[in-house]
């Protein structure tokens, strides 16, 4: 079997990003899709003081009409009030040093899709979870829309399975996948605690936070699995 992961390209993600990465022996980072306002592209929430805020990259133009690949950040003001929001957010944490150096050396990238892409690489590497083979649509030649462009890219790379997350159930047709004998499965996240309950806020905050409280054992709390299509689909009903 060989598991495709696709995804858009996110700030720093949660966890549960990485639960679905782990899966993943091709990944391929969907940067020629077009922005989407109030996506997670350009944002991640942090816990600062038992709340969550929004960490948000502010785009030239507001991202408008532009392309993941084509996105410019407004500015480079963002990096410094985002890493002190990272510094206090982290405060007291064993592995704070280490977070805030991924935070570094990804935002220090020459363009904001590389940046995107590597505030998930890095902290990947870090905690030993990066898939082996990674790829970028805007790099394949593969065209089209919707569900037939993901199964075309699942089938450019010899993908026999696709796991993907719950927005797709909105428009795939996982019949199509069948008759070209690809298994679709849904993400299961397992949205783990860490720390303890006097700091530990969600689930869906950064994974710099993890990574913060527990250093390279933040794997320990990623536990992947999936569900077909089919179970999946009747866990919504």
């Amino acid at each position: 079997m060989t598991r495709v992961v696709i995804s858009q390209p996110m700030y720093f993600p949660w966890p549960g990003f990485f639960e679905q990465m782990m899966l993943a022996d091709v990944y391929i980072w969907l940067d020629d899709v077009q922005f989407s306002k109030g996506s997670f592209t350009n944002r991640i929430q942090v816990n600062i003081n038992r709340h969550r805020k929004w960490m948000t990259i502010p785009l030239k133009d507001k991202g408008a009409w532009k392309t993941i690949a084509e996105l410019r950040p407004a500015g480079d003001a963002w990096i410094a009030s985002h890493r002190e929001m990272l510094r206090q957010s982290l405060s007291g944490l064993a592995a704070r040093a280490d977070a805030l150096e991924l935070f570094d050396k990804a935002t220090g990238e020459t363009s904001l899709a590389n940046c995107l892409i590597q505030s998930a690489m890095l902290p990947a590497s870090f905690i030993g979870v990066a898939p082996e083979k990674t790829k970028r649509s805007s790099e394949m030649n593969v065209s089209g829309t919707s569900w037939q462009r993901v199964l075309d890219l699942v089938k450019s790379v010899g993908g026999t399975a696709y796991v993907t997350g719950h927005g797709a159930a909105r428009y795939m047709d996982h019949e199509a996948f069948e008759r070209e004998s690809i298994a679709v499965e849904y993400m299961d996240y397992s949205k783990t605690p860490w720390g303890n309950e006097d700091n530990f806020v969600s689930p869906y905050v950064t994974i710099l936070d993890l990574i913060a409280t527990e250093g390279r054992a933040a794997r320990t709390r990623l536990r992947p699995r999936t569900l077909d299509w089919r179970q999946f689909l009747e866990t919504r009903i």
